[in-house]
């Protein structure tokens, strides 16, 4: 990105900064599943849990889906692999409805496909997409864009799909295009498509509070804001120390690697995950090791460093009803509310603010 333009887009928007004061808050686990359990999957890439308890884990390399029973005494495999409807091969996103019903999305031949279960496991139909498996952002073996990152509700399904046009687009589940809405943001590699595209992939985010984020992936670190209609409520840019120099040293050019859609730039991330808890506060998993929160106005509220069996950057994030937060990897649980002896506001409006229940 040419430095004129990078500058630009910093100085555009600063209101996603921080309140002065604010300290990174290092939370450790409260729970986790037994290791007997944990170690038994080759790739725990998602991990959520209904409100009844109930854990479901997503093995991305075993190419499978698990259950496993709210005291965490064993997993029950859901979903096997194969091609044919009910399975799945090469699958690259999993989500959990507050239904119950769950969406898993693959890519048997190289052709994304989208398929619906119950919690049992059978099957409630599926449909493929008119496009091609494209990992236009890779972070070693995980695929973090597209198709990759799928926001579900039990009615609709969300998609980063910058192809169409539009940031967001929206399938109903018999895979019925039902809209795509939010403009491209202007990246500065227009003549380039395939860079263009992938600094423009993102997370879909549903917010309980109503509407939608939608996270950036790659490059600048940004998120917007939407309402249920899709009409744009704001845009930030992501701000800290964490990131100053990570931001300083954001690459212009990038390196291809060849893939079965042809040379493919190597865009690495500079999000890992994106969620929001039950009070609509946006969690951003950022490459720089810290997770920041930010509230419903946008700005940043609270800086997140996870600590388990060392440091652990989240590249999934699920919140629970009782005011915790499933991270993977691992399936660790922790306490998402805002401590009360924390700096800055009175423990009262903080635990307004965030919903804790400590």
């Amino acid at each position: 990105m040419p430095e004129a333009i990078l500058l630009l887009m910093l100085a555009a928007n600063t209101a996603g900064q921080d309140m002065p004061g604010v300290a990174v808050d290092t939370l450790r686990p409260v729970a986790a599943l037994p290791a007997h359990i944990a170690g038994g999957f080759q790739d725990l890439t998602a991990c959520q849990q209904t409100p009844a308890g109930e854990y479901f884990v997503f093995d991305r390399r075993a190419h499978s889906v698990y259950t496993v029973g709210p005291k965490r005494e064993s997993a029950r495999k859901l979903i096997e692999i194969g091609t044919e409807p009910g399975r799945v091969l090469d699958p690259t996103a999993f989500r959990l409805a507050p239904d119950g019903t769950f969406a898993v999305a693959d890519a048997p031949r190289g052709t994304p496909r989208i398929q619906i279960f119950t919690t049992s496991g059978s099957s409630l139909g599926g449909f493929f997409l008119q496009t091609r498996a494209v990992p236009r952002i890779t972070l070693k073996n995980l695929v973090l864009n597209g198709i990759a990152a799928i926001e579900y509700t039990g009615q609709s399904i969300f998609l980063s799909q910058p192809e169409t046009g539009a940031v967001i687009t929206e399938y109903g589940v018999d895979g019925r295009s039902v809209r795509t809405f939010g403009e491209l943001r202007r990246t500065g590699h227009e003549a380039d498509p395939d860079v263009h595209l992938a600094l423009n992939s993102g997370v879909v985010v549903l917010n309980p509070s109503g509407g939608f984020y939608f996270v950036f992936l790659a490059g600048v670190p940004q998120f917007r804001k939407y309402d249920a209609a899709g009409t744009l409520l704001f845009e930030r840019h992501i701000e800290g120390p964490e990131l100053d120099r990570f931001v300083q040293n954001l690459p212009t050019t990038w390196s291809r690697h060849q893939t079965d859609a042809g040379l493919i730039p190597l865009v690495l991330p500079s999000v890992y995950a994106a969620a929001a808890d039950l009070q609509g506060n946006l969690w951003v998993s950022l490459a720089v090791g810290v997770t920041y929160v930010f509230d419903a106005s946008g700005h940043r509220r609270r800086t997140v460093a996870f600590q388990a069996a060392g440091s652990l950057t989240p590249t999934g994030l699920w919140f629970t009803r009782d005011a915790r937060v499933l991270v993977t990897p691992g399936c660790y649980a922790f306490p998402a509310g805002m401590p009360p002896d924390a700096k800055g506001a009175s423990p009262a409006k903080k635990r307004a603010a965030f919903g804790s229940t400590r």
